[in-house]
C-alpha cells in the first residue's frame, strides 16, 4: 500500500475518554468530541519526516475528515495532512 501525494492512511484507535474527575464518557458522549485518535500506517509520497508525520505516529485528526475504505478486508481511514491537528 502506497498513498500518493499528501494522503495519509491511518487506523482509528478506540480510546476510553475520562473527565477530569475520573468519570468515563459513554460512546455517545465520546462521539461528540471533534477529534479522533489514529495510528499512521503509511504517509503519502509528498510527506517527509520534516513535516512531522511518519509511519507509526499516533495522531489526533478531525473526525469529519477523510473517508474509510477496505484494504485487504481491513478498514482504514484516508485523510490529508491538513486534517492532522496533533502528533503525539
Amino acid at each position: 500500500m502506497k498513498p500518493l501525494g499528501k494522503y495519509i492512511v491511518i487506523k482509528t484507535v478506540e480510546e476510553e475518554l475520562q473527565t477530569a474527575s475520573g468519570f468515563l464518557l459513554s460512546k455517545e458522549d465520546a462521539n461528540q468530541m471533534r477529534y479522533k485518535k489514529g495510528l499512521v500506517i503509511k504517509a503519502g509520497t509528498e510527506i517527509d519526516q520534516k513535516k512531522g508525520v511518519k509511519e507509526g505516529d499516533s495522531i489526533y485528526y478531525d473526525k469529519r475528515a477523510g473517508f474509510t475504505m477496505l484494504i485487504n478486508n481491513e478498514p482504514y481511514t484516508i485523510i490529508v495532512l491538513n486534517d492532522v491537528v496533533v502528533v503525539l
